[in-house]
Parts: C-alpha cells; structure tokens; sequence
C-alpha cells in the first residue's frame, strides 16, 4: 500500500469518527447531558478526521458559532492538504 492509499483510508476513516463525534456531542448537547470535550474533537479534526468534523459541524449546526471551529478546522483541513502536496503524497 502506497502513501496514498493509506492518507485515503485513514482519512476517510478518521472523517467518519469526526462525524459521529459531531453527531453525538450535538445530540448529548440538546440533552443537556455529558458532552465530548472540544479537545477531542480537535484531536479527531488533527489526526485527517477534518473532512468529517467540517461536514459533521454543518451538517447538525453544531459549534457554528464556536470561532475556534469555524475558523479553526477549515485551518486544520488546509495545513493538512498543503503537507500532503509538499512532502509529495498528493
């Protein structure tokens, strides 16, 4: 398996776990019950889930009005893009 191919599975598979995360916090938020730390989900958004977190959050309306999520995994997502074109993954 080639480098790319293992960025693709990881990152889809990391994206799908940042979506549910997504899911979930917004879910437990509505119940006011216990919530997933914001550290997690940036930790999701760092290890290529950011695709999956950036979709969770407007897909649910979750952290929108969060400036650390709304400016924050967007920035995540592109570092991770322009690491991947300049150590020649992508």
């Amino acid at each position: 398996m080639n480098s790319l191919s293992f960025v693709i599975i990881g990152s889809c598979l990391m994206s799908i776990v940042g979506f549910i995360l997504m899911y979930i916090d917004k879910r437990r938020a509505k119940k006011n019950h216990w919530r997933i730390k914001e550290s997690t989900l940036f930790i999701t958004s760092a290890l290529f889930g950011s695709p999956g977190v950036l979709l969770g959050m407007y897909a649910f309306r979750h952290k929108t009005k969060h400036a650390s999520f709304v400016y924050g995994v967007p920035a995540i997502l592109f570092i991770q893009i322009f690491a991947l074109y300049y150590f020649n993954i992508i």
